[in-house]
């Protein structure tokens, strides 16, 4: 597989892999740490499962926000009345619409140590969620909600796929909570799904995806399977604050040129 050109101003990590065998298929700086917004959460969502499947966690537990909880930005969460919803509820809102709100009731309940141990043990070193959701960063906070590279992001999605990310239950179950992800922007734009319908076949591909997205990253991690096999990929694209372009719709578009790839390659 051979990827399109893509922009030198910009700093890429990416890494598209067979998903059955992880054998790396195409590569441009798969090791390069960057920021990874929102992919972050699926560490989180991969200890909460883990939890549930080993007897330690309700999935049917409710938990209320609060106002140190409050954050802006993505999801539903916050703009909706109700107070409180179970485990499993949160986790759907952070699979499909990458809640924040959500996310930092379930961090605050779980404990970013412990989400820390698990992706360390399950052998991710350089990527990993660092942080609750906030609004500001002080100096003492950790650098960025979630950092990592596309080598290991693009292997995690291929794990799930097979099953070993602690095991088949526990992959099966992050797998339902992100595929109901509605953000088709990036990579997947090029498959042509129904952005809140994509987990059975449509023309025979399947999608289950994760979107990180600030003003300076896009991310896109996931597993899309078509007729003549499954890929895992992992797309990060990085660049500063003060570019002298806002360099997104160029990169939107080269990530969607990245699936268009993908797509041919899956015989879709």
């Amino acid at each position: 597989m051979r990827l399109p050109p893509l922009s030198d101003d910009v700093e890429w990590s990416v890494c598209v892999r067979d998903a059955a065998s992880s054998r790396v298929l195409a590569s441009l700086s798969p090791d390069r740490v960057l920021r990874t917004a929102s992919i972050g959460k699926l560490f989180l969502l991969i200890e909460i499962a883990r939890a549930a499947a080993a007897g330690e966690l309700d999935l049917g537990e409710e938990l209320r926000r609060t106002s140190d909880d409050a954050v802006a930005d993505s999801g539903l969460w916050h703009l909706m009345r109700r107070d409180a919803f179970t485990i499993d509820d949160l986790c759907w809102l952070v699979g499909g619409f990458s809640d924040n709100l959500a996310t930092n009731v379930l961090t605050r309940r779980i404990g970013i140590s412990a989400v820390g141990a698990t992706s360390a043990s399950l052998g991710f070193v350089r990527s990993a969620l660092l942080d609750r959701v906030r609004d500001d960063r002080s100096p003492e906070d950790p650098w960025t909600l979630s950092a990592g590279n596309a080598d290991e992001l693009s292997d995690l999605m291929a794990r799930l796929h097979r099953g070993d990310i602690g095991s088949a239950s526990v992959s099966s179950r992050v797998l339902r909570w992100v595929a109901a992800n509605a953000d088709l922007s990036m990579v997947a734009a090029a498959f042509g799904l129904d952005p809140l319908a994509h987990a059975e076949p449509d023309r025979g591909v399947t999608l289950v995806n994760k979107t990180g997205t600030i003003s300076t990253v896009r991310g896109d991690v996931g597993v899309v399977t078509g007729p003549a096999g499954s890929v895992a990929y992992a797309v990060l694209a990085s660049w500063p604050d003060d570019a002298a372009e806002d360099p997104r719709d160029r990169v939107l578009a080269e990530m969607a040129a990245i699936g268009a790839t993908i797509r041919t390659h899956i015989g879709a």
